[in-house]
């Protein structure tokens, strides 16, 4: 039977009686295993809970200015966001050098994206990506029987752009990637990355998750916008789950043309209504508020060494991170490292690639890093 786009919307959107909504599915799909460890491993959260090791979040956020903001906006909690969102696209159209027209809110990235695949109409179709790489549309796509296809980054753990050229397709609707990359952390060449974006998206929709930007440099936050800018098929995509705090609050926003990003707004629902008035009050206090992002940028990079330099003490080889999670070969099976790490009291992820199972352990705080080292250490021994 052919699946068309209202079959999927009707999906998507939860139309019916026990089906999903778009931000349900989303936060499924970024709890979704991705490994054979994961979808055969069950969880047992000690009494104590677990340090949370495993969703790249931040340990220091929301910032004090955040806080109080929220506090403030409670005065507001019983009115609807219209013109508060308004105002913010505006603020965010403003910082990035675009009008509104440009600007998509969502309730996180991961609705963000699949809103996208909602208005491109994925199914049956393809989607590029290099891999590993944060996989939330690719699964989403793959649920309504797109194709995903998967080019391996380099020994270096670079993005292959010559291979991903070669993999583009007549039916490829969307080539997705992540700049600096989840899971592996790294830093795209930013010259390649641009040429690549440019010629590519003469072809599809090119989505570029910039997710973890703002971890790196100010002279490094070189964003796609610029490609936007030009009139190009590329969809940025920003967040305020990671450096600035709010993972729980849930925003993001979309860059894009603004026929691209009318099209996604019609399967939306509730635009600006649900966007609540805490988070806007906080992402708008987490802008200002930039010692709060330099003592997280640094504190996470001395909180990375820790383990770093634990990992070179064993040889054990790591991919260049300069984000908050480090990604390296798994020392034992993959299920069983997730069963002793729950029992230690820590929380990560293992993932299948090339072959082998890996951990992809998120940063903590120093303390944080540090204990998990020694029970680390006990663990592989």
């Amino acid at each position: 039977m052919k699946t068309n786009r209202r079959d999927w919307l009707k999906f998507a959107l939860g139309s019916t009686a026990g089906l999903l909504t778009v931000p349900a599915l989303a936060e499924q799909l970024t709890q979704a295993p991705v490994s054979e460890a994961e979808r055969n491993h069950k969880s047992i959260i000690p009494p104590g809970g677990l340090i949370r090791l495993g969703s790249n979040e931040n340990p220091y956020g929301p910032s004090p200015m955040s806080r109080n903001a929220i506090m403030g906006s409670m005065v507001e909690a019983n009115r609807y966001s219209f013109e508060v969102s308004s105002n913010f696209k505006k603020l965010i159209a403003q910082k990035e050098g675009v009008t509104p027209d440009h600007i998509l809110l969502g309730n996180g990235s991961s609705e963000l994206l699949c809103l996208a695949g909602i208005s491109l109409g994925l199914e049956r179709k393809r989607v590029l990506s290099p891999f590993p790489v944060f996989r939330l549309m690719m699964d989403y796509a793959e649920k309504l029987g797109a194709t995903w296809d998967k080019v391996p980054l380099t020994e270096n753990f670079q993005i292959d752009f010559p291979a991903m050229e070669k993999n583009i397709k007549p039916d490829t609707k969307m080539i997705f990637v992540v700049n600096p990359n989840n899971p592996v952390g790294t830093l795209t060449d930013w010259n390649a990355y641009t040429q690549f974006c440019e010629n590519a998206s003469k072809s599809c929709t090119v989505y570029s998750d910039e997710a973890y930007l703002e971890f790196l440099p100010r002279e490094q936050q070189r964003s796609m916008v610029e490609l936007v800018k030009k009139d190009c098929d590329v969809l940025v995509s920003r967040t305020f789950s990671k450096v600035y705090g709010l993972a729980g609050l849930r925003l993001g926003y979309l860059i894009g043309k603004p026929d691209r990003i009318k099209e996604m707004a019609k399967y939306q629902m509730g635009a600006n209504v649900n966007i609540n008035q805490a988070v806007l009050a906080a992402v708008q206090a987490a802008l200002d508020d930039i010692q709060f992002v330099e003592s997280t940028k640094r504190l996470n990079t001395e909180a990375r060494a820790v383990l770093e330099n634990y990992l070179q003490s064993k040889k054990i080889n790591y991919a260049p991170s300069v984000i908050n999670l480090l990604f390296f070969p798994s020392p034992l099976p993959g299920k069983t490292m997730l069963t002793k790490t729950e029992e230690a009291g820590f929380q990560i992820r293992v993932w299948d690639y090339a072959g082998k199972e890996w951990c992809r352990v998120s940063i903590g705080t120093k303390a944080e890093m540090q204990d998990f080292v020694r029970a680390f250490d006990r663990i592989i021994v």
